[in-house]
């Protein structure tokens, strides 16, 4: 699955962008605990995220991570 990241989670991460392989049966919050797991830094920022999967708002990170893109978008300030 390609993650994309933005903002906090882009400077967490170290990198814009990476492919991570899912294991089949996987939640969007399987996917967050194992991008934490392989960078701790990441971890902190990814409890304040929220996800696009494919593009679409995800509600809910027990969802199925069936998608081919996660967005990591951490909360964004201004107006």
């Amino acid at each position: 699955m390609l993650i994309r990241y933005f903002a906090a989670a882009r400077a967490a991460a170290g990198v814009p962008e990476e492919t991570v392989p899912v294991p089949d049966g996987a939640t969007v919050a399987d996917v967050a605990d194992l991008l934490a797991a392989r960078r701790p830094e990441l971890g902190r920022v990814l409890t304040r995220c929220s996800f696009l999967l494919d593009e679409v708002a995800v509600r809910d990170v027990a969802a199925p991570a069936t998608g081919a893109m996660l967005d990591v978008l951490p909360p964004f300030a201004g107006g």
